[in-house]
């Protein structure tokens, strides 16, 4: 196994689960949260500023000062004069490709992964999506959901679409790409047709397809 697998994901669509499975099936490491914590390890931001920032871009110029007094891990004066959110995600896309690198077979889960590892040629770029009511039955069951938000059906559908639009306005402004669109990507799976396991045994075939290419 020498592939690299990218997921952008819906939120509730189980992409996350779905990296999971493809990862204990190929027995290679599996990166979301974990990705976190090696960016906060490797460039010495604090690990607060880090999750504060994922997949969050920010325009605002006082919370992005306050931060900045936060920072450090590189030194020359153009990436100091970036705001904090910029500083993360360019530490984040640093290593991701050093992940890509050093380890090889891998999931990455979202964090613009497909961009970062474009010019690798041993990757797969993967989107997960669904039908509504099947992520509103998932997102029920996730421990960041509010409950306020888990009672209430119009409440879970507005928080699912916030979280959708945030990570779309993250992937579309560092990528300059399209998130969710299809040719974004080298495959998007509607995840409520097949069901998660489903979906993982369609991509196994998919993925070898992808090793065994000539």
């Amino acid at each position: 196994m020498n592939t690299i697998i990218t997921i952008g994901r819906q939120y509730g669509s189980g992409g996350r689960e779905v990296g999971q499975k493809l990862a204990a099936h190929y027995g290679i490491k599996f990166y979301d949260n974990e990705l976190l914590a090696k960016v906060a390890k490797e460039s010495g931001f604090c690990p607060e500023i880090v999750q504060q920032q994922d997949e969050r871009p920010t325009s605002s110029f006082l919370y992005n000062l306050v931060m900045d007094t936060y920072s450090f891990g590189y030194s020359n004066s153009a990436f100091s004069d970036m705001p904090i959110s910029q500083k993360v995600f360019l530490a984040q896309y640093d290593t991701i490709k050093k992940i890509a690198k050093e380890e090889g077979a891998c999931v990455i889960i979202g964090r613009c992964a497909d961009c970062a590892l474009q010019d690798f040629p041993n990757v797969i770029n993967l989107f997960m999506h669904a039908d509504e009511e099947f992520r509103i039955a998932r997102a029920r069951n996730y421990p960041d959901v509010p409950d306020a938000e888990k009672a209430d059906h119009d409440k879970l559908r507005d928080f699912i679409l916030r979280k959708d639009k945030q990570r779309q306005s993250y992937y579309n402004y560092y990528s300059m790409k399209k998130w969710g669109r299809a040719d974004t990507y080298d495959m998007s799976v509607d995840t409520s047709l097949l069901g998660i396991d489903g979906t993982v045994k369609l991509l196994t075939q998919v993925i070898e397809d992808f090793e065994n290419r000539s």
